[in-house]
């Protein structure tokens, strides 16, 4: 009966590749949410905006990109999109980390479409009338909402976004699709390599249930410290 070799986890090569696997998801989850959130918060303007024209473009993002799998944006902008660009651009890419790319923009597009949907909720809970006091101080639409409304609305939505956040830093481990050697990429390599499938898959199981429920315990704790400041 095979034992499990907690060694194999401990030290020497395939410690080093879990690792940098795990860092490697957790560089992923920060830089798509450096992007995800801005680009979340400008689709959601979008979709409250006065102009028809840039609601449907809001609309147009948000429903194009729920309604695609995020297996199927992956390989979009890996092997579809990179096609589309200029020579000189696609030689660029191609020299670079391409599989990051892919999946950084992928991941972002993907993330925001969600985020988009919370924030839009949130800005649309806030009173109207303070929307209406805004533009009655001669602010314009866009003033308004960065001034007045957004500072509101982002800390009702703080809860949602951080649940995200969670669905996130799950989502990464689809770019091993791609050969981004993520968590589950290394932890797929070391399987193939030692034939210690129980160690490998543990590992990337444990980081994975560490860092969502750190992140489930963030959400809820923003969830109470909201509802007490409401009291």
């Amino acid at each position: 009966m095979a034992h499990f070799d907690l060694a194999l986890l401990l030290s020497g090569n395939y410690h080093d590749w879990l690792l940098s696997g795990l860092r490697i998801s957790l560089q992923l989850s920060a830089v798509t949410l450096v992007f995800a959130v801005p680009l979340a918060i400008a689709v959601a303007l979008l979709r409250l905006a006065p102009s028809r024209a840039l609601n449907a473009c809001g609309f147009a993002f948000v429903e194009a990109i729920r309604n695609v799998p995020l297996l199927a944006h992956m390989l979009f902008w890996y092997f579809g999109a990179p096609e589309l660009l200029p020579q000189a651009w696609k030689e660029s890419l191609y020299a670079g980390n391409i599989e990051a790319v892919g999946a950084v923009v992928a991941l972002t597009l993907y993330t925001a479409a969600y985020m988009a949907e919370d924030i839009r909720s949130g800005i649309r809970a806030i009173p109207p009338q303070q929307f209406e006091a805004g533009r009655a101080l001669g602010f314009g639409f866009l003033a308004t909402m960065r001034l007045f409304i957004l500072p509101q609305a982002l800390r009702v939505t703080t809860p949602p976004l951080i649940s995200q956040t969670l669905n996130l830093w799950k989502n990464t481990s689809i770019a091993t699709v791609i050969g981004v050697a993520e968590l589950m990429y290394q932890a797929q390599r070391v399987e193939t390599t030692s034939f210690r499938s129980v160690e490998a898959f543990a590992f990337a199981t444990v980081c994975y249930l560490s860092v969502s429920l750190f992140i489930s315990a963030l959400a809820a704790w923003s969830q109470q410290r909201y509802a007490r400041r409401g009291a």
